[in-house]
């Protein structure tokens, strides 16, 4: 797959970061530097007659130190540090906070403010995800959770403010505290948690989401904490599904940040469908992440195809969208799931517009019966006469042949029979190919082989094929790589009605010199050798025609009707052209070498029939030339070789097909052909 150009993103202000005020951290920075400066100022020589600042916690009652306690618990619940509170960051591979008091501290107070502790380290860590993560480059779905946190946090320094209130009316003691923290503590733990994961491991746009419903699912026994984690799930995944509904309702990917699990390769035009022969535009223009969020996971492959199919609507000019009525806002929680209703509706909707489009407007159908009239031989009158006319340009070496000259002749083929009322036969070609048609097909199967064959040794019988231009949208259907699968089924039918074609020559050269006594000579062997060819040939054209050819066609055309989707428009066209394929034996190498032996020998045979038949002629006197049959060793030699020689090949044939009709049961006819022949 070609490589996903990388998202850039805005960077954050760098007055941002020169301005700490802007941010919530400049407590923690002020506070650590005027403790700094205490603690120089303790051991100036004049410190003495200020020793009574910072004494130790300790020297006082224990009423007073539970004031002051609570007095930097409340702060230390909002991340400042206190007086005998502070706050220890840790620098390692992973970053971590720790509160820690003074140790003259009374022990019950401790153990008390110790249990708090938790609670501080997680809105310190919140706090701090709350702010990283409003940067550009975390995403929409960071942005979207991190102002969920940030509206959390409010609620819960308002709580901090109340309870600073109660205690300023002196109603609030170290227990009181803890009770009413208690409530909080199980969701703020829960949250830390998920950041810290989130932060570890740099979770973006699927990742998060996948995050926080793994951990509400994780907390289903405390339903407090699992509503909190749905209700940021809901609030992070809004921004994510407001790109959902672009592309299903209106094909577009606004995805600033690269967050959404669907891909979009730029480097891949549609115009690469009629070039690229692995037709990669249709399958990697737009392709899946790997990261996709639980809640799509399954039906992950219709949005897909549904934003593909708007996309193919609005490349044609047609700017097709989901109509305002049948949208929906698209939100993942309540029990009826209703987001899977609006997409399906939606794939729907896109899927029956475009197939519509193909169809009809563009006639995919009456396309593909005019390639089967020509890349099939459905209608071969235009082929024969363009057989005949081109016969000298054809019989030429591979780098002989003038591509220009064949054009034109086909052309004139065209014009000049009854393809001529076709207006669609203007979009055919002629190229080519500079291997033979099992060299080919070993490179189709091994593109990285180096099993080119020398052009000197073939012609352009053997190389010619035909080609079709078509145009988007129906390059989608009739892509590159399907056009190629025609052309190889159009280059063994082409030669194999040229070994006819061939082989009838030789049969009326026999027919010409049925008047003469042919017993006792090998010309009558030659003429029954000629007609066992000419069958043999004949029957393959027959057995790849009405028995490969047109029922699959058939078959295909009924299934296109019923079609509901451009993907199963393919699968259709391409099942049929597959099936085609094998049925015509060109995926089977161990018999198709075997059909071309066989037609190599009947076309040396068939050049061989004038040599032989004048060779057996005798005129007996000048003044009344008559013309009668004699025996010439040579000849006989060579019609027994000819003989013996398509005979051993068609032997060996029919075990290879009978072998081969247990895997391929469409072979079953074909073998009890072979085999029948072969015992005439």
């Amino acid at each position: 797959m070609e490589p996903i150009t990388p998202i850039s993103c805005p960077t954050t202000p760098r007055w941002n970061q020169d301005r700490p005020f802007l941010t919530g951290r400049f407590h923690q920075e002020t506070r650590a530097s005027s403790k700094l400066a205490a603690d120089s100022k303790r051991f100036t020589p004049d410190s003495s007659s200020n020793s009574g600042v910072d004494q130790a916690i300790g020297c006082y009652d224990t009423p007073v130190q539970e004031l002051i306690v609570i007095d930097d618990l409340l702060s230390a619940l909002v991340g400042i540090e206190g007086r005998y509170i502070s706050i220890k960051r840790f620098h390692g591979k992973e970053e971590s906070i720790a509160f820690q008091v003074d140790p003259s501290m009374d022990l019950a107070l401790q153990e008390l403010a110790k249990r708090i502790f938790p609670l501080c380290e997680c809105f310190l860590l919140i706090d701090q995800f709350v702010e990283s993560s409003s940067q550009f480059k975390n995403g929409l779905v960071n942005h979207a959770f991190a102002a969920a946190l940030r509206a959390l946090l409010l609620d819960y320094q308002a709580m901090v403010a109340q309870l600073e209130h109660q205690f300023r009316l002196g109603r609030l003691s170290l227990q009181g505290l803890w009770f009413y923290c208690q409530p909080m503590m199980g969701s703020m733990r829960a949250l830390a948690a998920v950041i810290q994961q989130a932060s570890t491991k740099h979770f973006v746009g699927s990742g998060v989401l996948n995050l926080l419903q793994s951990q509400a699912k994780a907390m289903a026994g405390d339903n407090s904490v699992r509503s909190l984690l749905e209700k940021m799930t809901e609030c992070a995944s809004n921004a994510y599904l407001s790109i959902l509904e672009r592309w299903v309702y209106e094909g577009i990917i606004d995805d600033p940040y690269g967050e959404f699990f669907i891909a979009e390769n730029r480097s891949l035009k549609k115009e690469s469908l009629s070039q690229d022969s692995t037709a990669k535009y249709w399958s990697q223009r737009y392709s899946l992440k790997e990261t996709i969020p639980g809640f799509l996971a399954n039906i992950a492959a219709t949005i897909l195809t549904t934003g593909k199919y708007l996309n193919v609507m609005r490349e044609c000019g047609h700017n097709v969208q989901v109509p305002i009525s049948e949208r929906s806002k698209l939100t993942i929680f309540g029990s009826n799931h209703h987001y899977l209703e609006c997409i399906k509706a939606a794939h729907e909707f896109a899927s029956k517009e475009l197939v519509s489009l193909i169809k009809d407007k563009y006639d995919l159908i009456g396309r593909l019966r005019s390639i089967k009239h020509y890349l099939l031989l459905d209608q071969g009158d235009f082929l024969v006469h363009f057989m005949d006319i081109a016969r000298d340009e054809l019989n030429k070496k591979v780098h002989e042949i003038s591509v220009e000259k064949l054009q034109s002749l086909l052309d004139l083929a065209l014009r000049t029979t009854a393809a001529a009322a076709d207006p669609r036969h203007e979009d055919l070609t002629c190229c080519v190919d500079r291997a033979s048609l099992l060299t080919t097909l070993g490179m189709h199967k091994d593109p990285d082989g180096n099993n080119i064959e020398d052009p000197v040794s073939i012609t352009g019988l053997e190389t010619f094929s035909l080609s079709y231009k078509v145009q988007w949208p129906l390059s989608i259907v009739i892509s590159k790589k399907a056009l190629s699968k025609y052309q190889l089924i159009f280059r063994f039918l082409f030669h194999c009605k040229h070994v006819e074609r061939q082989l009838c020559g030789a049969w009326q050269i026999h027919q010409g010199i049925r008047s003469m006594n042919s017993n006792g000579t090998a010309i009558r062997r030659s003429s029954l050798l000629c007609r066992s060819m000419l069958k043999f040939i004949s029957s393959l054209l027959h057995y790849l025609t009405f028995e490969v050819l047109e029922p699959n066609w058939h078959v295909m055309h009924d299934r296109l009707q019923s079609t509901k989707s451009v993907d199963e428009l393919i699968q259709h066209h391409d099942f049929f052209l597959d099936k085609c394929l094998r049925g015509c034996l060109l995926l089977l190498p161990d018999v198709l070498k075997k059909m071309e032996k066989l037609k190599s020998v009947c076309l040396q045979y068939a050049a061989a029939t004038q040599w032989l038949i004048s060779s057996s002629i005798d005129i007996n006197s000048q003044s009344n030339p008559q013309k009668t049959m004699i025996r010439d060793a040579t000849v006989t030699e060579s019609i027994f070789n000819f003989e013996r020689e398509f005979n051993s090949e068609l032997q060996s044939l029919g075990p290879v097909l009978s072998k081969g009709s247990q895997a391929e049961p469409y072979l079953t006819h074909l073998s009890q052909w072979i085999l029948g022949v072969s015992k005439e």
